[in-house]
């Protein structure tokens, strides 16, 4: 195989689907909470027969011990900051038992109330602003969870194929090999379609008729609905109402936002046109411009009607096939390539140059371990870029590392020509720094050899 400047680089272990195989074989519905769903409940799910059917009786099941403390594992897995009450998940972990007996006592008395989500801004990708993030308390993301177990399936089955964010078995790669299928097929007209701070204006009312269409369980209906009018509580401001949206940060929020766009999805998916949607973010995919601009008023007029809006600057029709191209999810798509986009590529640069820092007391080894971990969980997410990424992207943590070694020794960082001379390319890999462009040699040499 034909190496880059580096000389025998450590490659990342290929996934099955980096090496161009299936994913092995799962059993249907291997991601349910089997302490809420039984066999026979899924039957019905997959038979058709529940095709139709309004689900009743789940509220014992929602607050059933062993539900809560499957849900209660999740939250500790994932740990996070506290709610509103201060309260961590290492505190509540401390004394679990008890927690969680007066949550299932709570749910089942009827006297179980959220409490106000912390309201915490954070940066937003790709621009100045910030997003607000709503933070549930510890109990309340439990007692979300515990009712995600409960509703998710009832609405997975009827969920468009299209639909990518949030669902089990799926994830934004997933979406972006959808997309390069469809502009390999001639697709090549974009519809970017960007909905303004979504998911704080879902509007309530809508949302729960939604969700009534299937669930008939009024205790369950009730306990979605606090949640979403708890309220939030910020610093500055104190306790706020609420009276649209789902707080993004909350447990339950990603099925109801995937479940308030499912019509639309369904109505793109009914006009034959090829939408793929990760969350909010979504595009359309079509054959001409006319279609596009149809497929955008049709947008344009379920958006308005569902009481959302469209971000009028970031929402057009684009050529993908033309030189400008689009973004979405991270990549950006133009002339038959993918490669990150500006933001992307920036963040990462931030991460790298905060790992090389002057300043940075650690040894030599250390640093390109950590430099590699950043590297490699990169290189999973971006590996069908366009190659001249890598290589940039190479050079790049070189230069920070031989600047790095020069001030260390000489007390300055500059001089390129005399420090590629002192650390050339091989003395790097030979102290195991991953090199980007090899590992994307590798990879695409060992999906050929797959796949003939």
């Amino acid at each position: 195989m034909k190496q880059n400047d580096d000389s025998k680089p450590v490659p990342v272990a290929a996934t099955p689907q980096q090496a161009g195989e299936a994913r092995p074989p799962r059993e249907p519905w291997w991601w349910v909470e089997r302490t809420v769903w039984t066999e026979r409940m899924l039957t019905r799910l997959t038979s058709g027969e529940s095709a139709d059917r309004v689900w009743f009786r789940l509220w014992d099941k929602t607050y059933a011990p062993a539900n809560l403390t499957s849900a209660f594992h999740k939250v500790w897995k994932k740990g996070g900051s506290a709610g509103a009450d201060e309260q961590t998940v290492a505190h509540f972990r401390r004394r679990a038992e008890e927690e969680l007996q007066r949550l299932h006592e709570q749910l089942r008395d009827g006297t179980y109330r959220p409490q106000p989500v912390r309201r915490a801004w954070i940066p937003k990708p790709g621009s100045n602003e910030k997003r607000p993030l709503g933070i549930p308390a510890v109990r309340d993301r439990i007692v979300q969870g515990a009712l995600r177990h409960v509703l998710e399936p009832i609405f997975e089955t009827e969920f468009a194929e299209h639909s990518y964010g949030f669902r089990p078995g799926r994830g934004a790669k997933d979406a972006l090999r959808r997309v390069d299928t469809l502009l390999k097929a001639g697709h090549v007209w974009v519809v970017e379609a960007d909905l303004k701070s979504y998911f704080d204006t879902i509007p309530h009312d809508r949302l729960l008729a939604l969700v009534a269409e299937r669930v008939g369980d009024g205790r369950v209906l009730a306990l979605v609905e606090s949640f979403l009018c708890a309220g939030v509580l910020e610093a500055a401001k104190g306790w706020q109402p609420t009276e649209r949206g789902t707080p993004q940060g909350g447990v339950i929020s990603p099925l109801l936002a995937n479940l308030y766009l499912d019509p639309l999805d369904h109505q793109m998916e009914g006009a034959g046109w090829e939408m793929v949607r990760y969350a909010d973010d979504f595009v359309i995919l079509c054959r001409s411009q006319a279609e596009a601009q149809a497929a955008l008023e049709a947008v344009r007029q379920w958006v308005n009607e569902a009481g959302l809006t469209l971000h009028p600057e970031k929402t057009r029709v684009d050529n993908a096939a033309q030189p400008g191209g689009f973004d979405f999810l991270g990549s950006h798509f133009e002339r038959g390539m993918r490669w990150p986009r500006k933001q992307s590529l920036g963040k990462l640069k931030d991460r790298l140059r905060a790992k090389t820092a002057r300043l940075d007391g650690r040894s030599l080894p250390e640093i390109v371990a950590d430099v590699n971990r950043s590297l490699r969980g990169w290189y999973q997410y971006f590996q069908h870029s366009k190659s001249t990424t890598f290589a940039y992207l190479d050079g790049y943590v070189r230069r920070r590392l031989r600047s790095l070694l020069q001030w260390r020794l000489d007390g300055v960082g500059k001089g390129i020509g005399a420090t590629h001379q002192r650390w050339p390319n091989k003395w790097f890999a030979r102290r195991g720094r991953l090199s980007l462009a090899a590992e994307h040699e590798w990879t695409r040499t060992i999906v050929k050899l797959r796949t003939h």
